[in-house]
Parts: structure tokens; C-alpha cells; sequence
């Protein structure tokens, strides 16, 4: 007994040497299309997920709005240059990631954390999850849109069609902002307002490259059995070879990749580019593959 009482003291001035454990960094999440920051059945459900798993985390689900009904038509009809300006200020704002945060994208969220990435490196993104985020974009039929009202959809695929890289559209319709149709690549780089831009077609933005290198990791989400990016290959950052629209190329053998537009190449090799495959269809993954596959990236 009077070994362990004289232990006691060591072991509180140890403890105030080493002070306490590192909590894990911040986490950013960001939803898809027709999703709001807060829905129970999916954002809300990730975020008391990661909470309940990692005590103490600090979690910012965002809301692009003053409402959840204006989040959802947000991600349908507000531009995303707005979007990620109005995202960059909030984090600016928040003091609890000042010190840097992990951020998640589902879906179309996905590459709109990777502009966040690329334009706003303060506060720092240390690490960033894309889950079945569309990074080389995305083309025909608009398939199963999320939502209500099938009205909406059937008119956003008509709008798609008619006239996807028309300036009406492009500044008004969210979808229509990353979309890439292969058999039209002068038409996309040239009128694209969001994509084309943050893979540097139109010509190499320095700091967006530097911004983006300086993540520890990019993790890439692609759900192989994914019936609604068309491509899949978009969420490993693949996308069809140029020209036509069957055959498709990793990333690896775009010329985003081998002429390293984006250093990707460089952070490929670095070990910084991390591909998970999953079984599904999109954003169709259970809690067990999440915490044994997702959760690591964020302790």
C-alpha cells in the first residue's frame, strides 16, 4: 500500500508533463444533392455516428441556408462558387477549427470540399473523404434524383439536356455545374463556371495545386455498383476516354494525372491518394463498413 500511495504523485506529475491525450481533429461534413445538413436518416445519423464513436469530437454539419428546406433547394439551385465562398466564411468563423479539420463530403459534397481545399487553405483541411463524390463529373439521364417532387427532377433532366453549358443554367442549376459530357470537352471547358475550373482546364492555378497538395491524405469512396454517377469511375477521378462514351480510363491515365495539372501525380506517389471500394449502390454502406474503414482516417 505505501508503494502504490508514493506511486500516485509520479503518476499525476507524469500526467502533467505528457498532459492530456490529443483529442481527434474537427470534422466538416457536407451533403449531397437533395440532402440537408441535419436529415436524421442520413447527415444527422453520420454525425451522432462519429460522435458516439470518437468522444469529444467537434463535428460542423453544413447548412447553406437559414433553413433545412433552404439547404435541400440549395443544393439544387444555388451556385456553387456562392456555395463555397459561403462555406469558406463559416469556417473561417468557427473557432473550433482553427487548428485545422478533417472534412467528409457525400456526393456532389464531395467535390465541393475539394474546392474548399483549393481556394480556402485557412483554416487548413488536413485530410478530406470523398464518399462517392463525382471529381471528374458527371453525364446523362440524371438517374434516380433524390427528392419528392419527380416534377423537379424530370424538369432538371430536360434543363440537363437542352442546355447544360448555357450561362442561364450554369449559374442557376447546381448539377449542372459539374456536369461533363465527353462528346462535348471545348463546349465543358469553356463554359463549365465550377468543374472545369477546379481540375484546371482552362489552365493551371498555382495555388490551387499547392492548396490541394498540402491535404495528408484524400481518401476517394466508389461505390461499385453505383447506378446514379455515370460514370463511377468519377469518384476514383476517372472518367471516359476522350472522344466517346464507353470505354472509361483511371485517373492515372488522364491528362489531369500525367501532366500532374492538379499534383495528384505527385501525390499518388507520395502515398497520399488512398481508393476504397465498396459494394452498393450510391451512399448504400453499412455502419459496420464505416466504423472499420472511414473512422480510422479521422483518429
Amino acid at each position: 500500500m505505501a508503494a502504490l500511495r508514493a506511486a500516485v504523485p509520479v503518476l499525476a506529475l507524469l500526467g502533467l508533463c505528457l498532459g492530456p491525450a490529443a483529442a481527434a481533429a474537427p470534422l466538416v461534413i457536407w451533403h449531397g444533392m437533395g440532402d440537408s445538413c441535419c436529415n436524421p436518416v442520413s447527415m444527422g445519423y453520420i454525425k451522432k455516428l462519429v460522435e458516439k464513436k470518437i468522444p469529444g469530437i467537434y463535428v460542423l454539419s453544413l447548412k447553406i441556408g437559414s433553413s433545412l428546406i433552404q439547404d435541400m433547394e440549395n443544393s439544387f439551385f444555388m451556385n456553387v462558387n456562392e456555395q463555397v465562398r459561403e462555406v469558406c466564411r463559416q469556417l473561417a468563423r468557427d473557432p473550433q477549427l482553427q487548428r485545422g479539420y478533417n472534412a467528409m463530403g457525400f456526393s456532389q459534397g464531395g467535390q465541393f470540399l475539394r474546392a474548399v481545399a483549393q481556394r480556402c487553405p485557412a483554416p487548413a483541411m488536413l485530410s478530406l473523404i470523398s464518399v462517392g463524390g463525382q471529381h471528374q463529373g458527371r453525364v446523362y439521364g440524371f438517374p434516380r434524383c433524390p427528392g419528392e417532387s419527380s416534377h423537379l427532377c424530370d424538369w432538371i433532366r430536360r434543363t440537363l439536356d437542352l442546355g447544360a453549358y448555357s450561362k442561364a443554367v450554369q449559374e442557376h442549376l447546381v448539377q449542372a455545374e459539374y456536369w461533363h459530357d465527353p462528346l462535348k470537352e471545348e463546349e465543358y471547358r469553356k463554359n463549365s463556371i465550377f468543374l472545369a475550373d477546379i481540375n484546371q482546364e482552362r489552365g493551371i492555378n498555382e495555388t490551387y495545386k499547392k492548396n490541394l497538395m498540402a491535404l495528408k491524405k484524400f481518401v476517394m469512396v466508389k461505390f461499385l455498383n453505383d447506378t446514379m454517377v455515370d460514370p463511377p469511375i468519377s469518384e476514383w477521378f476517372g472518367f471516359y476516354k476522350s472522344g466517346q462514351a464507353k470505354e472509361t480510363i483511371p485517373l492515372q491515365e488522364t491528362s489531369l494525372y500525367k501532366e500532374d495539372r492538379l499534383g495528384l501525380q505527385e501525390m499518388d506517389k507520395a502515398g497520399k491518394l488512398v481508393f476504397l471500394g465498396v459494394p452498393g449502390d450510391h451512399l448504400h454502406f453499412s455502419e459496420e463498413w464505416f466504423d472499420s474503414t472511414i473512422l480510422p482516417f479521422l483518429q
